[in-house]
């Protein structure tokens, strides 16, 4: 017997809305197929093949079914779950008591996001052991939208209605595959495609013809990393031309003089000549966005990779403000809250804030907690610095560092030092081979699940999360696997906690969740506490097992009349990094003989990040990342479809496939990242494993100083046969 049930994929941040096929296996529920839902009213039956692969994920043969303790001959043998919590746990409180709190890090990535509970347990963990060492994948993703939040300040109206606008600006993302900011993350494609109907524009900046720039009444097809350049010269057409909002500006913008000087260089022959576009093109680019009703301007981690990421985001806000693109008093706010404790939208700034130089401070390169988080890129480097405050510990909750960070080797070479490395994971990945104990987790399906992390998301910076008061949870639809042992992940610290009997414990998990008071919460009792003061109760979000769009009447309220606050665009940091742009050699820079092409980060349609590529349904039996060139350098090199090249860079170099690629901008090669094996293994296992874009990067080499984030893209790179 088959029942079909509604519920919710969690393998990214876009929670769509599926329906789960179960069977019967000898008593205990088994997902056999996903298929989008049509009943759910925000996604209308659209999901992704990574959402459709769930069946696969589930049920792989590859699976951990149980928790591993390494070995002494580096191999990893079966633990029971409840004897893995007490040796981790004493192991933690001994290298707590010998070396300090600091000694224990954290971190989580990129797959955790849709479980609320995971990182929010773990955090009340590192603070009950007294450590501030909590890392995520955002400091090497995108942490410049957080940075120039700080710097900037931001709008408490909110940013316009997609559904509404009339231009839209994408720098260096392509949402149709990624999900990522600028176009709503339900059905992607199909909102493009009606707001192009209805007459929006939509203007892309992308070395690349992407899914996106394709569609794109205005490509900007530019030279890799000048992202920067292109915004500042749209900022100079549209001041130069007062196509800018002067109303909003004097009222609500403080540095525009700054910014007027700072740009004041940045003429459309220059900016035409260095970023290698048509002068026409941006022209119009710019007199598009600024004469535009209703436009917004997102920005993706493509761009982010490059150096001066901080920058970048910081000139997308500036752009949104010279022209006023938010939403204004009186009109209906975007995505209102459900979930979510309700709030009143106004028509005023949120001043600038700190952006860095508080809580925890690195022992490297003088880096500190930042408004994006702990520096991840340099977590390394502090493993393995020695002296006092070494992190002797790490524990990582939904992420792969060795597929994930910069600089490989020296990845690998911290992960083999130190004196405990614990992950939480679904499978044996790269990193869990290296770990001394990898802790086996239940899959999304087995679990309960609520659509509040892909409502938060929004916090993270404009242009994601649900256009509408959407909400929808699901109880768990499958079983774990027959003879499994199998833990949630928050479970794991919670149970952790427990043993070492933390007085505190309960204090800070109440603070970070808040927990309840139980002695045994279940994620039931946990999401209770999560959505205690949300706007729409959970239990009504319970009657609605598709999801349901809540009506919402929220509007835009007026100023506060004593509201004093501005959005600054003159900050002095960011001012003087544009300088030093504008000061660059450019040309010196682009003419690199050595290195004559320039190596771009890709999102891959079937894979979220190291996630799916064992499943055969997803890699189409080609589990390898090939390296993407343009037809004219693949000539120019002397190889062919199918050939293996060589990558190199003047710290490192790899190995992969080469295939033709015509979208990509002449001089410029592309490949996904969060491939690979372990170090020695890349170029004996490629076509099992793919290559590990990561060692191209050098961890501390135009690492930006505020991040610790090394450049990832727009990389020098020579092409060889190999």
């Amino acid at each position: 017997m088959t029942d079909v049930v509604p519920t919710i994929c969690r393998l990214c941040i876009a929670h769509c809305g599926v329906l789960a096929e179960v069977e019967d296996d000898n008593g205990r529920r088994k997902v056999t197929k996903v298929t989008g839902d049509p009943d759910n009213p925000l996604f209308k039956g659209y999901t992704c093949p990574k959402g459709r692969a769930l069946p696969e994920l589930h049920n792989h043969p590859g699976r951990l079914l149980h928790s591993m303790r390494r070995q002494d001959d580096g191999s990893h043998a079966p633990i029971d779950s409840a004897q893995a919590v007490i040796e981790v746990a004493e192991r933690i409180q001994a290298i707590v008591d010998q070396y300090g709190p600091r000694a224990v890090a954290f971190y989580v990535g990129t797959p955790n996001g849709g479980q609320p509970t995971s990182a929010g347990m773990a955090n009340a963990f590192m603070r009950a052991i007294g450590s501030r060492m909590f890392f995520t994948s955002n400091t090497i993703d995108q942490p410049g939208k957080q940075i120039s939040m700080a710097l900037h300040g931001k709008w408490l109206g909110g940013e316009p209605d997609f559904e509404q606008a009339d231009a839209w600006l994408l720098v260096g993302s392509n949402p149709i595959i990624s999900k990522s900011a600028g176009i709503p993350g339900q059905n992607p494609a199909q909102r493009l495609k009606e707001a192009q109907a209805r007459g929006m524009q939509l203007i892309v900046i992308d070395p690349r013809v992407s899914d996106c720039a394709r569609k794109a009444a205005i490509h900007l097809q530019c030279r890799p990393g000048e992202d920067h350049a292109i915004l500042a010269g749209m900022i100079h057409i549209i001041l130069a031309e007062n196509l800018y909002d002067r109303g909003f500006v004097e009222h609500n913008v403080n540095g525009f003089a700054e910014l007027r000087d700072a740009v004041a260089g940045f003429t459309p022959e220059y900016v035409a000549d260095r970023a290698g576009i048509p002068q026409a093109q941006l022209v119009a680019a710019a007199r598009v966005f600024a004469g535009a009703r209703v436009r917004h301007a997102n920005s993706g981690t493509g761009a982010s990779f490059s150096m001066y990421c901080n920058l970048k985001d910081y000139l997308v806000s500036c752009l949104n403000t010279v022209c006023g693109a938010y939403t204004r008093a009186g009109e209906r706010v975007t995505r209102p809250n459900a979930m979510l404790p309700a709030y009143t939208p106004k028509a005023q700034a949120f001043p600038p804030f700190k952006a860095w130089g508080f809580g925890e401070k690195m022992r490297v390169r003088g880096l500190t907690d930042t408004a994006a988080g702990m520096p991840t890129a340099a977590l390394a480097e502090e493993i393995l610095l020695p002296g006092e405050g070494q992190v002797k510990a790490l524990i990582c909750i939904g992420g792969n560092p060795m597929a994930a960070w910069p600089d490989q080797r020296k990845t690998q070479r911290a992960m083999e030092a130190l004196d405990l490395l614990v992950t939480l994971d679904v499978e044996m990945s790269t990193t869990a081979r290296l770990a001394h104990y990898v802790i086996a987790c239940k899959q999304t399906l087995e679990t309960p699940g609520m659509s509040q992390s892909g409502e938060a998301i929004k916090y993270f910076g404009t242009g994601i999360g649900f256009p509408n008061a959407y909400a929808q949870y699901a109880p768990a639809v499958a079983d774990v696997p027959h003879g499994s042992d199998l833990v949630e992940d928050w479970e794991f610290f919670f149970r952790m906690a427990r043993h070492l009997g933390f007085s505190r414990f309960q204090e800070a998990a109440y603070e970070v969740l808040p927990l309840s008071r139980r002695d045994n919460p279940t994620l039931e009792t946990l999401y209770e506490s999560i959505c205690a003061h949300s706007r729409i109760p959970l239990q009504e979000v319970k009657r609605y097992p598709h999801g349901h769009i809540f009506d919402s009447d929220v509007t835009v309220q007026p100023r506060d009349p004593d509201c004093d606050a501005r959005l600054d665009c003159g900050n002095e940091v960011m001012m003087a990094q544009l300088a030093e742009v504008f000061a660059q050699d450019y040309r010196r820079e682009q003419d690199t003989a050595e290195f004559p092409f320039r190596y771009i980060p890709r999102r891959h349609n079937n894979f979220m990040n190291s996630t799916g590529r064992s499943i055969a349904k997803l890699n189409g039996n080609k589990p390898f990342n090939p390296v993407w060139m343009h037809p004219d350098d693949m000539r120019r090199v002397g190889v062919s479809d199918g050939d293996r090249v060589r990558i190199a860079t003047a710290h490192d170099g790899i190995v992969a496939r080469v295939e033709s690629d015509d979208t990509l901008r002449q001089g410029v090669v592309a490949i996904a990242h969060a491939f690979g094996g372990l170090v020695d293994e890349d170029d004996e296992r490629y076509e099992e494993l793919g290559a590990n874009t990561g060692r191209l990067v050098q961890a501390d080499k135009d690492a930006d100083p505020i991040t610790g984030m090394p450049r990832m893209g727009n990389i020098p790179v020579a092409i060889s046969p190999y």
